[in-house]
């Protein structure tokens, strides 16, 4: 998988297609998170915006190949790992803007509760902030993983479904992402840190479930 990994990197680095994802998360970080607002709240609002950014990486990742190529990658590796690979890929470079955000966050935010009142410990906030940031990029990894390629091949489906199906798990109530977002925003109005280890959990498993059903379609198509 290791060559696999890289390959996917190098492709996805000299494509250029992780630049428009790279500018959305900036703006939405940029329009949500300014120096001194509560950290659990800015927490929240960074963590929610992954759940499209990992989606459209992982489309960007699963599309990246031309067809010629991705046919001589699965005549060598096996078309479950190859797209494997590329989920993967995505899922590491959603996880890097995770990291950086959240670390972008804890430097410029106000360890305080949304009223200002009660002070926030900071490494436990961060780290909060941070598993909630990993429970969405999973959310979104497996909603880019099952609308995308091979599942949904026609951009004109793909691109709407992933859209769509990103906002409802960010939106609709009982989701992962929803949960774990919910909870630090409850967090700052309390001055209180919880951990989303239940979201991370479930948003984990839906994640390896998707991308296991992408995986055993690609090698029937």
């Amino acid at each position: 998988m290791i060559p696999l990994l890289g390959y996917q990197a190098a492709l996805l680095l000299r494509s250029h297609r992780w630049l428009p994802p790279l500018l959305f998360y900036g703006a939405v970080m940029g329009i949500g998170v300014q120096g001194g607002q509560p950290v659990l709240d800015s927490l929240g609002w960074a963590a929610a915006a992954l759940v499209p950014v990992a989606a459209w990486l992982v489309r960007v990742c699963v599309t990246n190949e031309p067809d010629a190529a991705r046919n001589c990658s699965v005549a060598a590796a096996g078309p479950r790992r190859v797209h494997l690979a590329a989920v993967l890929t995505g899922l590491t470079a959603s996880t890097a803007l995770a990291v950086a955000g959240t670390a972008l966050v804890a430097a410029i935010g106000d360890p305080r509760s949304a009223d200002h009142r009660v002070a926030v410990p900071v490494l436990p906030a961060s780290l909060a902030g941070l598993l909630g940031a990993l429970a969405c990029v999973l959310l979104g990894t497996g909603v880019g993983a099952l609308c995308n390629r091979p599942l949904l091949r026609s951009p004109a489906w793909a691109v709407p479904s992933t859209i769509l199906a990103a906002f409802l798990v960010m939106f609709v109530a009982g989701s992962p992402a929803n949960a774990a977002v919910t909870g630090l925003v409850t967090g700052s109005q309390h001055g209180t840190v919880t951990m989303p280890l239940l979201p991370l959990a479930l948003a984990a498993a839906l994640a390896a479930g998707a991308t296991a059903v992408a995986c055993a379609v690609s090698a029937r198509r």
